[in-house]
């Protein structure tokens, strides 16, 4: 079939919605804020997503195992009207498809994964604070300092998506946010979860976590996180809470030849 655009979001939503696990950042990408932003494209199966709204264009693409071949054809028909470089997001392999017009990189394999219907969290062993737009200049230092590869977005601090705890002496020692939260298709994926490294071990991060998710649980139907593969403790502290994994990929950065 020839590429097609696609423009219909309520449409779009009712197919997401099929899947939330594997389609988690693309319907958050439908709410109103992210929406402009947003070019879809299918050939009649998987969509892929191209994201506009950062500095380097982002392209999403999952598919199920049995529909990659499907993917890798669409991915085949894009390539034309992709961006000269942006990063991706795909099934593991999936890039072949962009050769031999593009080079890629890999950066990381990570993994989907999902907080289950129906299981409370415990209330945290401490009590994170929701953080607030006078947060972020500390929120921003923590970043730099603890997780530098970070990704942030100011404005879902501004929307109550970030909580954090602080130090006797006032430091930022620990938060947990979102990178992609939409109340209208019911969507949350946590995101810089970090501690500073001298306030590690103490369980900090967990009850962030956990206080996040316990607000986001009030109008949150699908709560989910990536994890790169490699990350043993982080991975664990998941398990722990609950979380199960749903889907593997890999992040890559692609540029023309």
């Amino acid at each position: 079939m020839p590429l097609i655009s696609l423009h219909d979001r309520s449409a779009l939503a009712a197919r997401f919605l099929a899947d939330p696990a594997l389609h988690l950042f693309e319907l958050g990408d439908l709410d109103d804020t992210l929406w402009p932003n947003t070019t879809w494209y299918t050939t009649g199966g998987p969509v892929a997503l191209l994201y506009t709204g950062g500095g380097i264009p982002v392209l999403l693409a999952f598919a199920r195992p049995a529909d990659v071949p499907a993917l890798e054809a669409l991915l085949g028909e894009l390539r034309p009207f992709l961006p000269r470089r942006f990063t991706a997001m795909l099934p593991v392999g999936a890039h072949r498809a962009l050769a031999p017009d593009y080079g890629v990189e890999h950066r990381s394999t990570l993994l989907r994964m999902m907080l289950p219907d129906g299981p409370s969290l415990p209330e945290p062993a401490f009590e994170p604070a929701l953080l607030t737009g006078d947060d972020v200049p500390d929120l921003r230092t923590l970043l730099a300092e603890a997780y530098p590869e970070s990704w942030f977005d100011e404005r879902l601090v501004l929307g109550g998506g970030y909580v954090g705890l602080r130090g006797a002496d006032g430091r930022l020692l620990a938060t947990a946010g979102v990178h992609v939260h939409s109340a209208a298709y019911g969507v949350a994926v946590l995101g810089n979860v970090t501690t500073r490294p001298d306030a590690r071990g103490r369980g900090l991060a967990r009850a962030c976590v956990t206080a996040l998710c316990r607000r986001l649980a009030r109008t949150t139907a699908h709560i989910g996180l990536n994890v790169r593969t490699d990350n043993a403790p982080a991975i664990h502290l998941y398990e722990q809470l609950g979380f199960t994994t749903t889907a593997t990929f890999e992040e890559l950065v692609v540029a023309a030849r």
